[in-house]
């Protein structure tokens, strides 16, 4: 028996080996795509230079970002050019930097917002950012955290090998296949940053999820031993913090500080899945066939859940701000869907990031009896005892009470919505600002709602395929790399 679970144990390791250098050899770029990508960035940056120069600003332009540490990965298309302007400039510089940077782009760019103003341009088939920001010496003089970033770049360029960059692009597709890959609000996952953080921490790829396999709560990684002999201290600051990723070059933040506990522990789930059940699906999960048209309805069916659907049109926002919005009223809209009774199950949120939004609402039931039971104060609160009975006493809301039940008033009252779809309908018709729904988000949910409920989705579900993967794949319910013989 001891011999053949050390046989197991050597294949399961030669196993993970093999997988990782298939990945490995999937997701590094090649030498003509490095070549391709670098000049490109080269002559964006020398050009971008040479006009902000003419225009009199006094800046430098830098190649940020994975691109510039050479951790980014095969096909990816994304490039961060910096303007780095002296603070004498203040806020006003960024603007006018940005306008030479929209000249250069010329009609392929549009603006966003983070901490403050870039772009986004599209420009021979790469999507490129803009970022203006504060050139600093340190982290402590960094007005937004997008100052510190190119001293964040300057920290790894200093400290990854070819080998260790390799182990990054490793760790960030792996992330990117089990969807905790990205710091963007729409992920709520691990930045490259981060990544890279962890990878010179722990020192490889399986050394991160072997480590991660067994994180705690308050787990702290420290790699510049910031709070050496003080744990207290960083656990003080950063209190409550599920897992504590200090920056190197600047001990007050936590890189996982943005991470939502679900990515995270998503991670640590398929880190432990992965180390005993090895496979390339985790790097690449392939894409999600949706299910039948015309069986939609039976899967449907033999959930027994009522699936609602609130959808409405374009929201004028970049995709960061996008997510935030859909977020924040995915959050309103749950909590009038629960003060009225219904019970949520699990609920989503999808976008199209351009003409369409989705959010998804499951619930036990889509209807509710007509009347619900309330309790009243307890006998003992005289006064509270006889607002209530005022209240209900000729109430046409109550259709049974006020009586004493134990040592409380109740009364049974008439709901107003029995139907969750009316409910719906009803409430969110002039866009549901006042439920707290987000302004643009209410501002497209006035104009074009629809709410859809079971067998209603299947018109949208034969006309977007891209929804219709997601509705697969939510009604799996599983994430992709689960998989057991």
């Amino acid at each position: 028996m001891a011999t053949s679970g050390l046989k197991a144990d050597v294949e399961r390791k030669r196993l993970l080996q093999r997988v990782c250098e298939e990945a490995l050899r999937m997701a590094k770029p090649s030498e003509e795509e490095k070549r391709r990508t670098l000049r490109f960035s080269r002559d964006l940056t020398e050009n971008l230079s040479e006009k902000l120069k003419s225009a009199g600003i006094e800046a430098e332009v830098e190649v940020q970002g994975s691109i510039a540490k050479d951790t980014w990965l095969a096909g990816e298309k994304d490039i961060d050019i910096f303007i780095l302007l002296p603070k004498k400039y203040g806020r006003e510089g960024f603007l006018k930097a940005l306008e030479v940077a929209k000249n250069l782009a010329r009609e392929g760019w549009r603006e966003a917002y983070a901490e403050h103003p870039y772009i986004e341009a599209k420009i021979e088939g790469y999507t490129v950012d803009f970022v203006p920001c504060f050139r600093v010496k340190e982290a402590s003089e960094a007005a937004s955290s997008v100052d510190r970033t190119p001293l964040h770049t300057l920290y790894m360029k200093r400290r990854l090998s070819d080998p260790v960059r390799d182990e990054v692009r490793l760790l960030k597709k792996f992330m990117r296949g089990i969807g905790t890959y990205g710091a963007e609000i729409k992920v709520g996952g691990f930045s490259g940053y981060l990544c890279e953080v962890l990878i010179l921490h722990y020192g490889s790829f399986l050394k991160v999820l072997e480590a991660a396999s067994k994180w705690k709560r308050g787990e702290l990684i420290d790699v510049e031993n910031h709070y050496r002999g003080r744990r207290e201290d960083a656990e003080k600051l950063f209190q409550g913090a599920p897992l504590i990723v200090v920056d190197p070059i600047d001990e007050t933040r936590n890189l996982a500080s943005s991470i939502g506990k679900t990515r995270l522990n998503e991670f640590i789930a398929a880190s432990r899945e992965f180390r005993k059940r090895p496979s390339l699906r985790f790097f690449y999960p392939g894409d999600v066939e949706p299910i039948p048209a015309g069986r939609l309805r039976e899967v449907l069916e033999r959930k027994g859940t009522s699936v609602v659907i609130v959808k409405f049109g374009p929201v004028e926002a970049v995709p960061d701000i996008l997510w935030g919005q859909l977020y924040k009223s995915r959050r309103a809209i749950r909590g009038l869907i629960r003060r009225h009774g219904f019970r949520i199950i699990r609920d989503h949120v999808w976008s199209d990031e351009e003409n369409l939004n989705v959010l998804l609402f499951e619930l036990e039931s889509l209807r509710l009896p007509a009347a619900k039971k309330h309790a009243g104060p307890p006998l003992e609160k005289a006064e509270d005892c006889e607002r209530f009975l005022e209240k209900y006493l000729n109430s046409e809301l109550a259709v049974s009470g006020p009586r004493v039940e134990g040592d409380r008033w109740v009364v049974e009252v008439r709901r107003p919505y029995t139907d969750a779809a009316t409910l719906l309908k009803e409430e969110l018709k002039d866009g549901g600002r006042t439920l707290g729904v987000a302004s643009l988000v209410s501002k497209a949910i006035s104009e074009s709602l629809e709410v859809l409920v079971d067998h209603e989705i299947a018109s949208l579900y034969k006309s977007n395929r891209e929804f219709a993967k997601f509705l697969t794949e939510y009604l799996s319910g599983r994430p992709r790399w689960l998989e057991r013989d």
